[in-house]
């Protein structure tokens, strides 16, 4: 089964052909983060206006990259939901249209749950059950994955998701956006020990999470410092910071893994692509007997493959969509 699937949540337009689930015929992205780092983050109006300049274009170019005709497409998918309103909205339509001009069903996909899907693209042998943690720009999740379409959040952030707080801490060092890669370079030449912060604990879940105080504290600091004309040792701030995400994120997913009795363990989303939660993670899981699968960076961010991957076994469970389907800027999982 050829699926065509559409992903505009973000600054990503992403459209993918994905067979079966499993193997990806194409993934045509056109990211838009040059655009969006002059303002130091994403300005939805500009992202919206340029998902509707490169979605066709994407989309003619994704058929001819993958060698199929239009009559080989069996279904259209795409990612209605959580993401930037206007934005998720030029997805949708696009998707709706070209359903209609196909005479295809059309397939909604949570954002969220196309990034855990991301995870069979890279690792044919994994099935459900397993545990994930799905962390984004925009959302920080421990889900208990029971099978491709059923799944159950344990724990969430209850205020700021983790790739918002790389961001910040990036914005205040004066590092580009977005700040998930220049805070990883910078690093790993840096003390993990300089500087202590924060790492919180909500009373009532032990899974759930908090990183408003730690990006307030990382602002404080850097704020204080040049206040009183004092140097920041930027790059020990930098791993000291990412240290503490880890050590936020690490020890809660393999306790959850652990209780719910599964030796599989998943990471998934955009901060996944950072190499000290990536080693974190790698040495957790051996030391508690754990497999662990981790997409490759290709796949942490967002793509259209993701949402073909999911979208596949969404139309297996009797997921359909109409020409009403609406796009929603958020939504549980």
């Amino acid at each position: 089964m050829k699926i065509l699937a559409f992903e505009s949540t973000c600054d990503e337009t992403a459209v993918a052909v994905v067979e079966d689930g499993r193997k990806i015929l194409t993934d045509q992205i056109f990211s838009q983060a040059k655009l969006h780092a002059v303002y130091g983050g994403v300005v939805p109006e500009i992202a919206s206006r340029c998902h509707v300049e490169s979605i066709s274009i994407l989309a003619q170019r994704a058929i001819e990259a993958a060698g199929i005709r239009r009559e080989e497409i069996d279904a259209v998918a795409v990612s209605y939901a959580p993401g930037l309103i206007g934005a998720v909205l030029v997805g949708v339509n696009f998707a709706k249209s070209c359903a209609l001009a196909l005479n295809v069903p059309l397939i909604p996909v949570h954002h969220i749950r196309g990034h855990i899907a991301a995870n069979y693209l890279a690792y044919p042998e994994l099935e459900p059950p397993f545990l994930c943690l799905a962390i984004s720009g925009g959302n920080t999740l421990l889900v208990d994955v029971k099978d491709y379409t059923e799944m159950r959040i344990l724990g969430a952030t209850r205020d700021d998701a983790a790739g918002e707080c790389f961001d910040k801490t990036a914005r205040v060092l004066g590092l580009p956006y977005p700040g998930g890669k220049p805070i990883d370079d910078l690093s790993r030449g840096g003390d993990d020990a300089r500087y202590v912060f924060p790492i919180a604990h909500v009373a009532g879940n032990p899974y759930d999470m908090s990183f408003s105080g730690l990006k307030t504290a990382v602002i404080n600091l850097v704020h204080n410092a040049q206040q009183k004309g004092e140097e920041i040792d930027r790059a020990g701030l930098a791993a000291s910071f990412t240290k503490a995400v880890s050590d936020s994120l690490v020890p809660r997913t393999i306790a959850a893994a652990k209780e719910l009795g599964y030796d599989q363990v998943v990471v998934a989303g955009g901060v996944a692509a950072n190499s000290r939660i990536r080693a974190d993670f790698q040495k957790a899981a051996e030391d508690n007997h754990l497999k662990l699968f981790v997409p490759p960076l290709r796949l942490c961010g967002d793509n259209g493959a993701m949402i073909g991957a999911q979208a596949y076994y969404e139309y297996l469970a009797g997921a359909r969509a109409g020409s009403d389907l609406n796009a929603y800027a958020t939504m549980e999982l």
